[in-house]
């Protein structure tokens, strides 16, 4: 049987921590930050976790992540 492919775009965007959580960079904090308030601004640097339904929809773009 042939490899899966791994779809890049995703493999990008998210990556999968030790015990099997998906992790992503929050958006928003590339542009127009003077209007963002320092604690938005703060919170948006740490990465963020996704929930259990969206991660399982991920599980199909990175077939060997998990």
């Amino acid at each position: 049987m042939p490899k899966m492919k791994t779809r890049k775009s995703a493999a990008k965007r998210y990556s999968v921590t030790g015990s099997g959580k998906v992790r992503y960079k929050k958006q928003g904090l590339r542009h127009i930050l003077t209007k963002k308030n320092a604690k938005r601004k703060r919170d948006l640097r740490h990465t963020g976790i996704l929930s259990a339904p969206e991660a399982k929809k991920v599980r199909v773009l990175l077939p060997y992540a998990f």
